[in-house]
């Protein structure tokens, strides 16, 4: 799931209209993560929501894992 760094949001919602599986919303004109289940493309990674925001305000971390 994306983070939002609440301070740097400028409530533009370009990660809203982007969001391929609706968990994203504006409230108060801040985008805030709504958690489900059918977010499936959100555990495959697509960032998109990050990818458009002006101010990098959305972060989608993930850890690297290297195998043997």
């Amino acid at each position: 799931m994306p983070t939002v760094e609440v301070e740097k949001c400028s409530g533009c919602g370009l990660c809203v209209s982007v969001c391929q599986c609706n968990i994203l919303v504006l409230v108060n004109n801040v985008v805030t993560v709504v958690e489900r289940e059918e977010c499936w493309r959100c555990t495959r990674w697509c960032t998109l929501c990050e990818t458009v925001c002006p101010t990098g305000a959305l972060i989608c971390p993930f850890e690297v894992v290297f195998g043997e």
